[in-house]
């Protein structure tokens, strides 16, 4: 069974063009961000169009959680949700 992480979010169908530094700023509004890391595909070197958004605060990352789930960013309706990991040997 997947343990959710409390103070991280998963966010999708992000803009191949986002880079680090704009997910970190359009979410460093709600709190203080410790990460933001795009998945880069390794062929490619470029952007999947998802990420990783780490807050100091498990507080902290519901609120932008709650805010940006369902907005419009650069043109795309993206999603946000806690992030899950899979235990250990899975």
């Amino acid at each position: 069974m997947a343990k959710l992480l409390s103070r991280q979010l998963f966010v999708t169908r992000l803009s191949f063009y986002t880079t680090n530094q704009e997910l970190k700023k359009l979410f460093s509004r709600f709190g203080s961000v410790t990460e933001a890391k795009l998945v880069i595909d390794e062929k490619t070197q470029r952007p999947k169009g998802f990420g990783f958004v780490t807050f100091k605060s498990e507080d902290e990352a519901r609120n932008a959680l709650k805010a940006m789930n369902g907005r419009i960013i650069n043109g795309r309706l993206i999603f946000v949700e806690m992030a899950q990991t899979a235990p250990p040997g899975e």
